[in-house]
């Protein structure tokens, strides 16, 4: 059965940058400049149709106002990590420039001795949510996300700004679903590290936004990383990365050193 939702990305060709509307393997151009205004008007005309390997598939978003993070959100990965079960959602931010796409690489930061992978769900805003109640609604689609994290500096450091925040540590991609994922997977080198239903979540997607717009307001495009299951461990240059939704599609990122 076909799936009743839509799978879209950004796309380049040349030097053409464009949202785009996957069908198969092929894209439909949209005639939209970016996808946040996509998230905000829902709908965009069709211009034309491109080959899905003409093309280089980028980050879906890559300006967000906002990244906001969820800390210890699966039953796993709290076991995993001894700690008790959050009354409320453990926020953090990531920066927007932490964003990278498919197939860019993930550069391991010269400051941090350890750097884990923890490939998670993320969802995009599309409809500004401040003090909301019916978070569901506020959601434009889901994408995969690696919230890499230099795990050593995160030990010792007050908050988890730096651990979290360096350049290339956002992966996001392939593509943006309408349609919710159900299951998060995450590839070492091609063997399963990490794999849970998303049912295994403290807090869901839409619990998540109705705490975040109490606090700050959400802006279309915004980015909420949901939390990893367990399984984090650490990456070495050379090592190939893959979080992969249902739904959404791989998010494939090598990690290399610093050039």
């Amino acid at each position: 059965m076909k799936s009743s939702g839509r799978l879209l990305g950004k796309f380049a060709k040349g030097k053409k940058t464009f949202v785009g509307e996957v069908d198969g393997e092929r894209v439909l151009e949209l005639d939209v400049a970016c996808m946040m205004d996509l998230a905000r008007d829902g709908s965009a005309a069709k211009l034309m149709e491109h080959d899905l390997s003409d093309l280089m598939v980028l980050a879906p978003v890559d300006k967000p106002s906002k990244i906001i993070a969820i800390g210890l959100n699966y039953r796993s990965h709290i076991k995993e990590m001894n700690r008790e079960t959050p009354r409320q959602p453990i926020i953090f931010s990531k920066p927007s420039s932490a964003i990278i796409g498919p197939g860019d690489d993930i550069v391991l930061p010269e400051l941090s001795s350890r750097v884990d992978f923890e490939g998670e769900s993320a969802l995009v805003i599309g409809k500004r949510a401040s003090h909301v109640k019916d978070g569901r609604r506020h959601i434009f689609g889901y994408t995969c996300m690696n919230d890499v994290t230099a795990r050593d500096l995160q030990k010792t450091d007050p908050d988890w700004t730096r651990a979290k925040g360096f350049d290339t540590f956002a992966p996001i991609g392939p593509f943006i679903s309408t349609e919710a994922p159900t299951r998060v997977t995450t590839r070492l080198n091609g063997r399963v590290v990490q794999d849970s239903p998303l049912t295994d979540r403290v807090f869901d997607d839409a619990t998540l936004i109705e705490y975040i717009s109490t606090i700050m307001v959400l802006e279309p495009g915004d980015i909420i990383a949901t939390g990893t299951p367990s399984g984090i461990a650490p990456m070495k240059a050379g090592d190939v990365v893959e979080v992969e939704l249902d739904k959404v599609g791989t998010l494939r990122n090598q990690v290399v050193r610093p050039r």
